[in-house]
């Protein structure tokens, strides 16, 4: 089984992203996945930018995946999916249907990564993808082990298969923009305030308890979903490659955490326990088994 390091959600300044990644070319992680995927306004790095940290990080060995915008609003971002896909030198997951167009028209088509926000959930989508050349398919977030199971055995011959093992889920995307809201700012006026919360802006219910994370036009959940206990059901399920989610604080050492867990030198247990200290919120798992996502849910 494969670690993964899913693509930067938040808004970071330029100087944090740079060493963010610098220091990943060291890092117990197979693949990483490069790119904005949330909102085209983000400045702080162009696709240039990214393709200088792809190269560096494939030079220390790493596999890197150009992750494609979610919600493409305007000509420029089109512009841009076309340039990720025709640059050639690395893979591309796609997270939109246009994207996926793209790829499998593409002259010189290479195999790509079908991305957890196509909301893939038949085998009969997932098989259109296959034929477009999707090599890797990331299951939605919300998926349970019981619906993916249900699928590959649908399957022929399976794809990899990837899954989010750590991370806030994101739950929605929408052309309003909720941390300007937040501020009272319009969207195009933003100040790009999202850089100042390096987890997202946390969202409260009336009384105080955690609900949502809001991350510019993205909502999340506020615990943190942690499958690390659940290695051997993800297994079993037939998961190849596990997905951490970039956070503020202490990605290198979660994912030191489901290295050792992954060699055997801890127990799934152990790596669990060891990784709340960790986490910027309460742990949760409900999506893999089935059940509402906020729950932390322990079988019986």
């Amino acid at each position: 089984m494969k670690l993964t390091l899913g693509p930067l959600l938040y808004y970071w300044p330029r100087q944090a992203t740079l060493d963010f990644y610098n220091r990943l070319a060291d890092a117990p992680v197979d693949v990483i996945y490069l790119g904005e995927t949330v909102c085209s306004r983000r400045h702080e790095l162009r696709l240039a930018d990214w393709l200088e940290i792809a190269r560096m990080l494939a030079a220390a060995g790493k596999e890197v995946v150009l992750s494609s915008q979610v919600l493409v609003e305007s000509a420029s971002d089109l512009k841009t999916v076309v340039r990720i896909v025709e640059q050639g030198q690395f893979a591309v997951e796609a997270n939109d249907m246009g994207a996926v167009r793209l790829l499998g028209a593409a002259t010189h088509r290479r195999p790509w990564v079908a991305g957890p926000t196509l909301n893939v959930f038949n085998a009969a989508t997932l098989g259109l993808l296959l034929d477009k050349g999707a090599q890797r398919w990331v299951i939605p977030f919300e998926m349970s082990r019981g619906q993916l199971e249900a699928i590959r055995a649908q399957l022929p011959t399976p794809p990899q298969i990837e899954a989010l093992a750590y991370g806030r889920v994101p739950l929605a995307i929408s052309a309003r923009c909720f941390t300007a809201r937040h501020f009272n700012l319009q969207k195009d006026t933003c100040a790009f305030r999202c850089i100042d919360f390096a987890d997202g802006l946390p969202l409260a219910t009336q009384d105080g308890q955690p609900f949502l994370t809001i991350n510019g036009v993205q909502t999340q959940s506020a615990r943190v979903h942690n499958l690390l206990a659940e290695l051997p059901s993800l297994t079993g399920a037939g998961v190849t490659h596990l997905r951490v989610s970039p956070q503020g604080a202490h990605t290198l050492a979660v994912l030191e955490l489901f290295r050792q867990t992954l060699d055997g030198r801890l127990t799934p247990a152990e790596a669990f326990a060891a990784c709340r200290p960790l986490m910027p919120e309460e742990p949760c798992n409900g999506f893999w088994h089935g059940r509402p996502g906020l729950e932390q849910y322990v079988a019986g």
